[in-house]
C-alpha cells in the first residue's frame, strides 16, 4: 500500500511534465506481455467444498455458422473437419465440407447432449449457428447448460479491421440474446485477432472472456479503467487434435491424454494447489462414436475420484471474482521516468544512474515485481564499467563506522543495520568494526559489503575475518554480488509494504 501511495503521489507530482519529456516517454521500449503470470505461488483456488479440481467442459457449437458462400463469405469451409489438407473454395459450395459440419448438428450434439446432459457443460454457440438451431438450443437450456458467445460467424479475425470486430461483436450480443432469451457472459472468439480480448472487454458484457490459453487458472487484465477476468482455454485438452496432423489418431489417444492431464492436476489439489482441466470438444469431431466413446470413459475415470467439481465456465468465473477480486497494484514499468528512479534510484546505494538505466530497457508486466525490477536494475549495474561499479562499491558505508556513529546513514542503511543489532555494539565491539573496516578499505580499496538482513553480528564478523585476505578480484566480485542481493531484499521489503 505505501509502495502505491508513493507512486501515485509522484505521477501526479509529474503530470505536468515538459513536453520533451512525453515525448521520450513515449519513445521508452515497453514489452506488452506478462510472462509471468501468478507466478510460482498461485493463489488458492479454494473451490467448493474442497475440491481438488475443477473438470470444465466445453461443447463448441459451430455448424452453421461456418464459412460458407450461403452465409455471405468468400469461400468455402476449411478448418477442423475430417478432411485432411482442405481448402477454400472461392465462390463456391463445398458439398462434402458442409455434410461434416452437418454431422455434428444433426448427430453428433444429439449423441453428446445425451452423454453430458447432467452434468455442467459450457456451450460456445456462435451466434449465427445458434440462430440455424432452435431445437438444440431449446435441448442447451433445457439441460441449464451455460451458453456463451462464440462470436457472430466461424469465420477467421486475423485481418478484420478493428471497427468491423468490435460491430460483429456487438451484433453477436444481439443475436445471441434474441435466440438464447439472455445475453451472453462469456465470450470466446478463437480465430481471434489481436484486438480480440480488448474489445470484448470494452463491452463492459462478460464476467469472463476464454480467448486465452496462458494458464491453468483464471487472472486478470487490465484495459483503461476496466478489470477483465481471462478463464483460459485449451488447445491440448481438445478433440481439434484429430483434425489436424499433429494430433490424436484414434480414441485411446483422446482417452489417455485426458486421463492423465486429470491425473496430474488432480495431485496438484491433494497437494493445496487445485486447477481448472479444460476440456473443449466439438459436435462434429467427438460426437463421431468412437470418439464420443474414449469421452465416455475418461469422464467415468473423472466421476470416480472425490473432490472433483464439474462446473460451467461462468460458475468458475464467479467463483474466482468473488474469491479473488481483482487486485490494481504499481506497475513500475508503466511510469514516467523521473517516478521510476525517484522511487528505485537509492536500491543501490546513491547510484540512480542504474535505476535511469533500467527504465530505458524493455520492461513490462513481467518487471512489475520487485523481482523484475531487481533483474531490470542489475542488468545496468552488471554491464557497467568496472569504475562504475567501484563507485557504486564506494557509495556504501562502512559497517557500524562514523557514518553510522553520526546518523549520516540513509534511511535504507539505517535499518539495515539495526537489523543485526549493529546498532547496539560494546565500546570494544565498534573498535574491532572499525579496526577491520580500515585494515579491508587499505587492502581492496572499498569498504567491506555485505547483505546484513541476511546475518546477524556473528556471522558478520565471521565474513569479515574470513574474506579480508582474499585477492581483490575475487573481493570486489563478491562485493558485487553483496550489492545485489542487497539490492533484491530492498525491493522485496518495498513491494511487501
Amino acid at each position: 500500500m505505501l509502495l502505491r501511495i508513493l507512486f501515485e503521489k509522484r505521477l501526479d507530482c509529474f503530470g505536468l511534465q515538459t513536453a520533451q519529456r512525453r515525448k521520450r516517454m513515449m519513445q521508452v521500449n515497453r514489452y506488452p506481455r506478462d510472462m509471468t503470470g501468478h507466478g510460482p505461488n498461485p493463489p488458492a483456488a479454494t473451490w467448493p467444498n474442497g475440491a481438488k479440481i475443477a473438470v470444465q467442459i466445453v461443447l463448441n457449437y459451430e455448424e452453421g455458422g461456418e464459412n460458407n458462400v450461403l452465409h455471405g463469405d468468400p469461400a468455402s469451409e476449411a478448418f477442423l473437419s475430417e478432411i485432411t489438407g482442405a481448402q477454400p473454395w472461392p465462390g463456391m459450395r463445398h458439398w462434402n465440407m458442409e455434410s461434416l459440419y452437418e454431422y455434428g448438428s444433426r448427430a453428433g450434439f444429439w449423441r453428446i447432449h445425451r452423454m453430458l446432459s447432467d452434468l455442467p457443460i459450457t456451450v460456445y454457440g456462435v451466434a449465427t449457428a445458434l440462430a440455424r438451431a432452435p431445437e438444440q438450443v431449446a435441448a442447451m437450456k433445457a439441460a441449464n447448460w451455460e451458453i456463451a458467445s462464440h462470436g457472430l460467424k466461424w469465420v477467421e479475425h486475423k485481418d478484420m479491421p478493428e471497427d468491423v470486430e468490435r460491430a460483429q461483436i456487438a451484433q453477436a450480443i444481439r443475436l445471441h440474446t434474441e435466440v438464447t432469451g439472455t445475453a451472453p457472459r462469456g465470450w470466446y472468439t478463437g480465430r481471434c485477432s489481436n484486438n480480440t480480448v480488448r474489445l470484448a472487454a470494452e463491452t463492459g458484457q462478460f464476467a469472463y472472456v476464454a480467448d486465452s490459453y496462458a494458464d491453468d487458472l483464471p487472472y486478470w487484465m487490465r484495459f483503461g479503467s476496466n478489470d477483465q477476468l481471462i478463464v483460459p482455454y485449451t488447445m491440448d485438452c481438445n478433440d481439434m487434435r484429430f483434425g489436424i496432423q499433429a494430433g490424436f489418431t484414434n480414441g485411446d489417444q483422446f482417452e489417455s491424454y485426458l486421463k492423465d492431464s486429470f491425473d496430474y492436476l488432480y495431485e496438484e489439489g491433494e497437494a493445496g494447489m487445485p486447477k481448472i482441466l479444460s476440456i473443449g470438444l466439438h459436435c462434429r469431431i467427438a460426437g463421431r462414436p468412437g470418439r464420443a466413446a474414449a469421452l465416455r470413459r475418461a469422464i467415468a475415470h473423472f466421476s470416480a475420484h472425490a473432490g472433483v467439481w464439474f462446473a460451467t465456465r461462468e460458475q468458475i468465473a464467479d467463483h474466482w471474482a468473488k474469491t479473488h477480486p481483482p487486485v490494481n497494484t504499481p506497475r513500475p514499468s508503466a511510469v514516467q521516468r523521473d517516478a521510476f528512479v525517484a522511487e528505485f534510484g537509492g536500491i543501490f546505494e546513491h547510484s540512480p544512474w542504474i535505476a535511469e538505466g533500467a527504465h530505458d530497457l524493455e520492461l513490462g508486466p513481467t518487471h512489475d515485481t520487485a523481482i523484475g525490477v531487481h533483474s531490470a536494475l542489475v542488468r545496468v549495474f552488471r554491464s557497467a564499467t568496472d569504475d562504475q561499479r567501484l563507485g557504486v562499491l564506494n557509495a556504501h558505508p562502512d559497517l557500524a563506522g562514523k557514518l553510522a556513529a553520526a546518523g549520516k546513514l540513509t534511511a535504507e542503511s539505517t535499518s539495515e543495520q539495526a537489523g543485526a543489532g549493529l546498532d547496539l555494539l560494546t565500546d570494544a565491539e565498534r573498535a574491532t568494526f572499525q579496526k577491520l573496516n580500515a585494515d579491508y578499505v587499505a587492502r581492496h580499496g572499498f569498504p567491506f559489503i555485505i547483505a546484513v538482513k541476511d546475518n546477524d553480528k556473528a556471522s558478520i564478523l565471521a565474513a569479515f575475518h574470513s574474506r579480508i585476505d582474499n585477492d581483490r578480484a575475487t573481493e570486489f566480485a563478491e562485493a558485487c554480488r553483496q550489492v545485489e542481493r542487497i539490492a533484491e531484499l530492498r525491493l522485496i521489503e518495498k513491494f511487501g509494504a
